[in-house]
């Protein structure tokens, strides 16, 4: 992902959105719209692969395993992980509640 497209974000993600990382740190969705307006932190790639997409009614998870590459305040990084991200459908339209990621796999 090279365009950062921060109106979609807004628009997708829950108000009460959470991320919870590998390492134990949670993100919120002001904090996920604050990196994507963060001129330090570019991505080269932000590829996913293994999809899976289950959905129960109202309530659908998509798990993949994800590459992401890219610069982060001048530090490169390169790196694999496993995710899953739970969407709620409301009023119509799926709303972005909840992430969790692993920790960089080896």
């Amino acid at each position: 992902v090279r365009v950062k497209d921060t109106v979609t974000m807004n628009r997708i993600l829950a108000d009460d959105f959470v991320l919870v990382t590998g390492k134990g740190q949670t993100y919120t969705k002001a904090d996920l719209l604050a990196e994507a307006r963060d001129t330090a932190m570019r991505y080269e790639r932000q590829e996913d692969s293994a999809r899976t997409v289950r959905i129960w009614g109202e309530t659908a998870v998509v798990t993949a395993l994800l590459w992401e590459k890219g610069v982060d305040h001048g530090r490169a990084f390169d790196r694999r992980l496993w995710f899953s991200d739970t969407y709620v459908r409301t009023r119509g339209e799926w709303r972005y509640v909840f992430g969790q990621s692993s920790i960089a796999l080896p």
